[in-house]
């Protein structure tokens, strides 16, 4: 049965598959931060609506009523806003709010028929959405090409995609969700336990070494410096890059992301992209090392280390 659609496991046909969840990936990236945004003003106005526990904050009784009864009020306000999911609302340009049809929605098509413009007022569509619907449809066929036209590539086209959300999610808002962050480092502990990818023990010490290596390194450089260098969600991902690639990767997986990362970094600053007291998020790198990683291949990275 697999030979009969091995053309869909195909480079050309993953590539195919590529362009459309890249389409997926501009939704999720756009909107998961925005709910997940929302999501904590609701627990915040939740916390802050209780005026007893203001009251044992150290807020007077009357000051504390007044908290509480803004914090309802703003809570009402965020439950009337309309419905924001992956799915739903329809997208809508944001500068008219026509609403995109769906054959002005179809991968890379849509954007090259509208000529990149809004079909009702006319307004720039970024070309990064064509962008990561090909760089989507590029990383799956790259990674069809690596596999071969089995079932386990599609096992990794899913692996690229996640990291891709997160690379893109990191870029724009410093976050790395742990909704996204969570089920990648469990999939790889699944996918080792099945034997699809590492044996389980290098799976679960790879993802033990990832965590607390950004772990011990947050933790020397906030004591040194009184500053924090890295995000927990930077944690979480080397673990789950450890939990798919193994423990023997994770050096080689930093040691690329800063390189990378600093080479970035200092020609935004030449070119005053990086305004002062912003940093670059390393998530977008530690992504990146990982399908560097990936393609090479451990026997290679190791040889590069020396360490074959």
């Amino acid at each position: 049965m697999i030979q009969d659609y091995e053309w869909l496991l195909s480079p050309w046909g993953l590539g195919v598959l590529g362009l459309c969840i890249g389409s997926f990936l501009n939704v999720a990236v756009h909107r998961l931060p925005l709910m997940l945004e929302r999501q904590w003003r609701l627990e915040a106005c939740a916390q802050l609506g209780d005026g007893a526990d203001l009251q044992k904050a150290g807020f007077a009784k009357a000051q504390a009523d007044r908290l509480a009864a803004d914090a309802e009020a703003f809570h009402d306000h965020l439950e009337r806003q309309p419905a924001l999911g992956i799915a739903r609302p329809r997208s809508r340009c944001p500068h008219c709010g026509h609403a995109i049809a769906w054959h002005e929605n179809l991968p890379l098509i849509g954007w090259l028929r509208l000529g990149g413009r809004c079909a009702g007022c006319k307004a720039r569509i970024s070309i990064r959405y064509p962008l990561v619907e090909l760089g989507t449809g590029a990383l799956f066929a790259a990674l069809g090409w690596r596999f071969g036209a089995q079932p386990l590539a599609l096992l990794w086209c899913g692996f690229g995609a996640t990291l891709l959300a997160l690379a893109l999610i990191d870029w724009d808002t410093t976050l790395l969700p742990d909704s996204i962050n969570q089920p990648l480092l469990w999939a790889g502990l699944i996918a080792a336990l099945a034997g699809w990818t590492l044996p389980l023990d290098k799976a679960l010490i790879g993802a033990l070494v990832g965590y607390l290596s950004l772990w011990s390194v947050y933790w020397l450089f906030k004591l040194a410096t009184g500053k924090e260098g890295m995000g927990y969600g930077d944690f979480k991902l080397l673990a789950a890059l450890g939990a798919w690639l193994g423990w023997q990767m994770v050096l080689p997986i930093v040691l690329g992301a800063s390189l990378i990362g600093a080479i970035v970094g200092i020609a935004m600053k030449l070119n005053s992209a990086l305004r002062e007291g912003r940093y670059v998020p390393f998530g977008p790198f530690l992504a990146g090392g990982g399908l560097v990683v990936l393609f090479a291949g451990s026997e290679r990275v190791l040889g590069w280390l020396g360490w074959a």
